[in-house]
């Protein structure tokens, strides 16, 4: 399993430096990760740096809490796509989840959804799975599944709780199959790595990745056992 491909290699911590967003794209383009996940303000410098390669400039919506106003994450998503984001991971109003109120998460989802499409970006949603009660995850799956989005997110890494291979397991069992699964959050080595993988997850978000893919392989791209 070449385990690179599946990997958005992700620096999303407050501090975060232009040396180390350089850095990031750098080892994307080594390794051959899928996207790299950068706070909003890095977009056109990840974008800049990964011109005429194949990695996706992914960045955060709503991140890490998801409780913006509406208004603020249609802001947020314009820019991001104005500067060249590939892929949007927004942050569903956790808050309005736990409260049972999908009329709130319909109207946010309503709104995004139709931005992101007509700029033919890539959607993927984050749940916060860690946080969320098995009957919430269902109903997640439910109405983003619904809808039609790209990808349906375990977590942002914030909360106590990351990705779990049981909650992509009952992630994949509701959603359609055209609706992807991301996991994140607390992913460190290669072997949870690939247990999540054939938990049903098609993406993982990876602050460790160079650390995961280098596992029994020595040189960038280099056939191993994954």
């Amino acid at each position: 399993m070449q385990l690179a491909s599946y990997i958005d290699h992700t620096i999303l911590k407050p501090t975060t430096l232009i040396s180390e967003v350089d850095q990031l794209c750098e080892e994307a383009k080594t390794w051959s990760f899928a996207a790299v996940c950068v706070p909003p303000h890095f977009v056109k410098r990840a974008k800049e740096q990964l011109a005429g390669s194949s990695v996706k400039v992914a960045t955060v919506i709503g991140f890490p809490f998801g409780y913006s106003a509406v208004e603020s994450k249609i802001a947020e998503v314009v820019l991001a796509m104005v500067d060249g984001a590939d892929e949007i991971d927004m942050v569903a109003h956790i808050g309005a989840i736990k409260n049972n109120d999908w009329q709130y998460i319909a109207n946010e989802l309503n709104h995004i959804l139709p931005l992101i499409r007509k700029q033919h970006k890539v959607l993927k949603v984050i749940i916060e799975s860690g946080v969320l009660t098995k009957e919430e995850i269902i109903r997640c799956c439910d109405l983003y599944g619904a809808a039609g989005i790209d990808y349906l997110k375990t977590s942002t890494g914030y909360a106590a709780v990351g990705a779990r291979a049981e909650d992509v397991a009952l992630m994949r069992l509701h959603l359609p199959t055209s609706v992807k699964i991301k996991a994140s959050g607390g992913i460190r080595d290669a072997a949870f790595a690939r247990e999540l993988i054939e938990a049903g997850a098609e993406r993982l978000g990876c602050s460790a990745s160079i650390a995961i893919v280098s596992e029994n392989t020595t040189t960038p791209g280099s056939s191993s056992s994954y």
